[in-house]
């Protein structure tokens, strides 16, 4: 196992040079101060709370009391973005029974939790100007909690979920694609600066890009795998001419599905490298870009205002999306340096950034960087390799990372995310009286802390 164990800068440097040398480093980060534009707003500077879930809200999806908390967190915490996290469009699409669900009954509610994170940053900062806030939609397909709703038949993703579920119909997507635009409507009604039409860790919409073997209008050719998201973008923008920005977070790459070997370290689970989003045709463990770049294009013209770059299933390989320190407790051990995971994310990231230089990226992949994250993040905007930098297991360790770093020049180590997927762990945790824990850093905050010795007794976790 790889350990952070990096006395200073210069040492965690010098070892990316010979191990990632994609990942670079600088000692000033004021790269990270500018302001820039997405569409219409105004971007107070380079930084974003990505939209990692806290899993903590009622059961008829709004809000709970630590949603509150952690938005407002967030907000006061300085980052330019508050990326809000994923929220389904439809009750039967929800990943756990505490996720939210945007409806005209839970709007009133969201509607709620935006002002009090804009007024969390008022108190914090003087104002918000310059502070851009979104909602992640969402229909978690094969993994909803209630049933699964895969999109296709495929062996590997059916060994980890939903063997016996039949796909979902061309008729359902056509409905759900109205469901997609009316949330797209309530959210711009209750003040939201954009919204994220979710297309990655092999939730539906991720998984209908790849969805190469599956008949009818939502499957098969690039034109088919990518209707379903093409549609929802024309027809969000026919109904809404302004007042909001389009964005999504997209897997440019989904990997192949791993398992623990005898060792306990990560393996891949032999998959076709034909049914593989973001692969190269002759081997799904190699990333090629074109449909992914060519998708983006198509989303731009249609009136994609900012995209997030993402990789990889936290199910079954999360290796590629979140470099860790320790694996979950359900997963396996890294089958690579997680410098090396960084620099995948660098790297991919760099390649959507140079496709489209006035468009808005943001890059992820940097919480396994502790406390040098944005060191490493300002290095790559300097470069124009990414427009801004996102933090997901980083924020929910280390809300106030951004004022930290740009007010004092640089996060503290003794606040940061230490990546070892306790955070991960609650997601999972499902016996309790509402079947979902809450999840937060267990490290950096006693709140969790004592929600994860709770799971652990609860779960039978050695």
């Amino acid at each position: 196992m790889h350990q952070f164990r990096y006395r200073d800068l210069d040492e965690l440097r010098d070892d990316a040079r010979h191990i990632a040398p994609d990942v670079a480093f600088v000692d000033d980060i004021g790269a990270l101060a500018r302001p820039l534009a997405a569409g219409d707003r105004r971007v107070g500077n380079r930084l974003v709370v990505q939209p990692m879930e806290g899993c903590d809200g009622n059961l008829d999806g709004t809000p709970g009391e630590l949603t509150h908390r952690r938005w407002r967190r967030f907000a006061a915490g300085g980052a330019a973005v508050l990326w809000g996290e994923a929220t389904a469009v439809v009750p039967e699409g929800r990943a756990n029974p505490r996720q939210l669900l945007l409806t005209p009954d839970t709007a009133p509610a969201l509607r709620a939790l935006l002002h009090d994170a804009r007024a969390a940053r008022r108190e914090r900062l003087g104002d918000d100007d310059g502070f851009v806030v979104g909602l992640q939609l969402t229909h978690s397909g094969r993994w909803s909690h209630l049933r699964p709703f895969p999109a296709r038949r495929l062996a590997a993703l059916d060994a980890v979920r939903g063997a016996d579920a039949a796909p979902v119909t061309d008729d359902d997507l056509e409905r759900l694609e109205e469901r997609y635009v009316a949330a797209a409507v309530l959210a711009r009604d209750i003040g939201f600066d954009f919204v994220d039409i979710k297309q990655c860790h092999t939730y539906l919409l991720n998984e209908l890009l790849g969805a190469r073997e599956r008949p009818g209008r939502y499957g098969g050719d690039f034109e088919g795998r990518t209707r379903f998201v093409r549609n929802v973008f024309a027809r969000i923008r026919d109904r809404i001419r302004e007042g909001l920005l389009l964005a999504t977070r997209i897997n440019v790459y989904d990997g192949v599905p791993y398992a623990a070997g005898a060792d306990g370290i990560g393996e891949p689970v032999a998959t076709s490298p034909f049914d593989v989003w973001g692969a190269a045709s002759d081997d799904a463990t190699v990333p090629q870009l074109g449909e992914p770049l060519r998708l983006i294009a198509e989303l731009r013209a249609a009136g994609l205002a900012m995209v997030s770059v993402t990789m990889g299933s936290p199910y079954y390989n999360p290796h590629l999306g979140r470099p860790f320190e320790r694996p979950p407790v359900d997963g396996y051990l890294s089958p690579e340096h997680p410098l090396v995971g960084v620099a995948r994310h660098v790297r991919l990231t760099a390649e959507v950034q140079r496709a489209f230089p006035d468009l808005p990226v943001v890059g992820a992949g940097y919480s396994w960087l502790r406390h040098y994250a944005l060191h490493a993040g300002a290095a790559h905007v300097a470069d124009a390799r990414v427009s801004l930098v996102g933090l997901g297991r980083g924020a929910l360790a280390y809300p106030d990372f951004a004022l930290d770093a740009l007010e004092g020049g640089g996060m503290q180590r003794d606040k940061a995310c230490i990546g070892v997927s306790y955070c991960t762990a609650l997601m999972r945790a499902k016996h309790n009286d509402v079947g979902q824990y809450a999840a937060g850093c267990v490290p950096r905050d006693r709140l969790y802390a004592e929600l994860f010795r709770q799971a652990r007794d609860s779960e039978g976790w050695r």
